[in-house]
């Protein structure tokens, strides 16, 4: 009696043997999937260990599974930035992460005492894994800024300076910063903006005498007018544009902070939470 083929995707052996990729994107799918059921709720929670475990048979590190998870607890949800606003001046918001060694009681310590005394900022809200920070606005700090010869303050353009905390298992701990700098970009923009309108008005106020006196070349009148509208447009783009410059400025600062509480520096004077 002929038998009837075997289907290829549910036959046994080793040939139904899936790739890490494989895995990952059936992982994924599952989950999508999951979300999506109409009784999903607050009981359908995975734990950490239950992640861990699914992570360990599909052949990943549980190490490398726990850091994930303590950065996906620091991560932040930023909405993609779209619009004109962001097209020209660039991002509102500027961030760094990275896993350094310590516990989030010291860790936090130490990136306080580094905004309060190299960054001139001042506690905003505190929680147990999260700090917010904003700038000074005293006598003394505006003096710090704006001493000749000293360094530069770049977090002085944020609003708000955030830190978010996940701890590891291993002593380490995944920390990222996030400075808000959308009052910045609003107020270059807004410059920019008074820029570009003052020389339109400049060129259409030279076009509009030459017409009350009946100038005959208007054409001439037009060409000459259009100068300080090219220059305004031109000026208030650069305007708009500079904040880039604050992001780029940010950026490195979050970054240099990492660096040294990475390498220990910030810690070596922060006072011991334990």
């Amino acid at each position: 009696m002929a038998t009837d083929p075997v289907h290829p995707a549910v036959a046994s052996g080793s040939g139904n043997a899936l790739d890490r990729a494989a895995v990952d994107r059936v992982l994924a799918r599952a989950a999508e999937l999951q979300a999506r059921t109409p009784d999903a709720d607050a009981r359908d929670a995975i734990s950490d260990e239950q992640i861990i475990a699914a992570g360990t048979e599909a052949g990943l590190t549980p190490a490398l599974i726990r850091q994930a998870l303590a950065e996906e607890r620091t991560r932040v949800a930023v909405p993609e930035e779209r619009g004109i606003a962001a097209h020209v001046a660039g991002a509102s918001v500027a961030s760094a992460s990275r896993t350094v060694r310590g516990t989030t009681a010291d860790v936090l310590a130490a990136l306080n005492q580094t905004m309060q005394r190299d960054e001139t900022m001042i506690i905003k809200r505190r929680w147990a894994d999260r700090m917010t920070w904003e700038p000074r606005r005293d006598f003394w700090a505006a003096f710090r800024r704006l001493a000749p010869g000293g360094r530069a303050f770049d977090l002085f353009y944020a609003h708000e300076v955030a830190a978010t905390l996940a701890p590891l298992d291993d002593g380490r701990v995944a920390v990222r910063l996030d400075a808000d700098v959308s009052r910045a970009r609003a107020q270059r923009l807004e410059q920019g903006g008074a820029v570009a309108v003052g020389g339109v008005t400049a060129g259409g106020g030279m076009v509009a005498a030459a017409l009350l006196v009946h100038v005959v070349m208007i054409g001439a009148v037009v060409s000459v007018a259009a100068l300080p509208v090219a220059a305004g447009l031109a000026a208030g783009f650069a305007i708009a544009r500079s904040h880039r410059q604050v992001v780029e400025r940010t950026q490195l600062a979050l970054e240099r902070i990492l660096d040294r509480l990475e390498h220990g520096d910030a810690r070596r004077s922060a006072p011991s939470s334990r």
